[in-house]
C-alpha cells in the first residue's frame, strides 16, 4: 500500500520521454541478456520488502487482536 505511493510520487515526477531516456540507459549498460535476471532479482527484493512489511504490520496489531480476543471472551492463543 505505502510502496505503490511512493513510486506514484517518484515515477509522478517523471515525462514520458525521461522514462524513455532511462530505459535505453538501462539498456545500453546491462544489455538485452541481462535485462531479465536483472528484473527477476529487483522481483524478490520487492516481494521479500512487502513480506517484511506485512510481518511488521502484524506484529504492530497483534496486541490489539489479542486484546480483542479476549474482551470477546476468547482465550489469546500464543
Amino acid at each position: 500500500m505505502y510502496l505503490h505511493s511512493i513510486l506514484a510520487g517518484i515515477i509522478g515526477g517523471l515525462s514520458t520521454t525521461e522514462i524513455i531516456l532511462i530505459a535505453l540507459v538501462v539498456l545500453i549498460f546491462f544489455g538485452g541478456k541481462k535485462i531479465p535476471e536483472l528484473m527477476k532479482g529487483i522481483g524478490k527484493g520487492v516481494k521479500g520488502f512487502k513480506d517484511g512489511i506485512k510481518g511488521l504490520e502484524d506484529d504492530i496489531n497483534e496486541p490489539e487482536k489479542k486484546a480483542q480476543d479476549t474482551e470477546k471472551g476468547k482465550t489469546p492463543q500464543g
